[in-house]
């Protein structure tokens, strides 16, 4: 028996940190939503007890490291289950690059392994594991629009965008989510975004305000890290993006679109910067 699940990357269209907690984690306050630029996972049961990953891909982890792998043990110990799985991942997402990849493919897989193996678990139950594997799995159990606080993993839903195109540019850097986090400073942020007036944005379905209003804390640490993504989100610009954004924490940067005869142009404008540049649509 095989099930077929959709990985969605996410994008933040606000990222906030307000500050660290006592736990090590830090308090913060993020919409995000999702993006058709996908992995796609084949999930087949197995008669022994074991887990199998494979993918085309030849630069991600397919043992203990891999979150999908984690996520299988993980439904797999806490429901008692003694059938295996080989789950082969179709890998489209770039990784470490700050569009929740590896946590969008951990979400697929237990939704997709409560449906092989007919296990019934509530979908806030399926949360709930998901946020033991990391922050950004809760979000990508369900998908849509959400206003995410604590370190990620409380939701709220709210309006999707307005439909347009995303255009995404992944420079052939790697960023570590934890050295980011580790150099902010919360109490030395000038400017925090706002979730309350993105939220106004997308429930008025207005285009314009959500470009204007996008905003993460994040960008100023990536950005002196590594200065040429605050090269490629300049070009995106010149390029005449709507709205540009650094994703989660980086290096990946997206442009909002309204209008399609201008996506060509950012397109192939961007590939003279990187090789990893994609147009896809908002999902809503």
């Amino acid at each position: 028996m095989k099930m077929y699940e959709k990985a969605p990357a996410k994008i933040n269209l606000m990222l906030d940190v307000l500050h660290k907690r006592a736990d090590g984690f830090h308090e913060v306050e993020m919409i995000m939503t999702m993006v058709d630029l996908a992995d796609r996972l084949e999930l087949s049961e197995l008669p022994r007890d074991t887990i199998i990953i494979s993918s085309q891909a030849g630069y991600i982890p397919l043992d203990e490291k891999n979150l999908a792998f984690q996520a299988a043990r993980l439904i797999k110990d806490r429901y008692n289950v003694k059938s295996g799985v080989h789950i082969h991942l179709d890998k489209r997402i770039p990784v470490a690059a700050g569009l929740a990849g590896g946590s969008s493919d951990a979400a697929a897989t237990l939704r997709g392994l409560n449906r092989l193996w007919r296990l019934h678990i509530p979908l806030q139950e399926l949360q709930e594991l998901g946020a033991e594997l990391g922050s950004d799995v809760p979000f990508c159990v369900t998908g849509g629009t959400a206003l995410a606080t604590g370190r990620g993993e409380k939701l709220t839903p709210i309006a999707n965008p307005p439909q347009c195109w995303v255009v995404l540019a992944k420079p052939p850097i790697n960023v570590s989510t934890a050295e980011v986090y580790g150099r902010v400073r919360s109490q030395s942020i000038a400017v925090h975004p706002s979730a309350s007036r993105m939220q106004e944005a997308l429930e008025a379905g207005s285009f314009q305000d959500v470009c204007d209003r996008l905003g993460n804390v994040l960008e100023d640490v990536t950005l002196k890290l590594h200065p040429e993504v605050q090269q490629l989100k300049e070009a995106m610009i010149k390029l005449g993006a709507d709205g540009v954004l650094m994703s989660g924490s980086g290096p990946t940067v997206f442009g909002l679109v309204s209008r399609p005869s201008k996506v060509a142009r950012i397109y192939n404008g961007l590939r003279g910067f990187c090789k990893e540049v994609y147009a896809v649509r908002s999902l809503s």
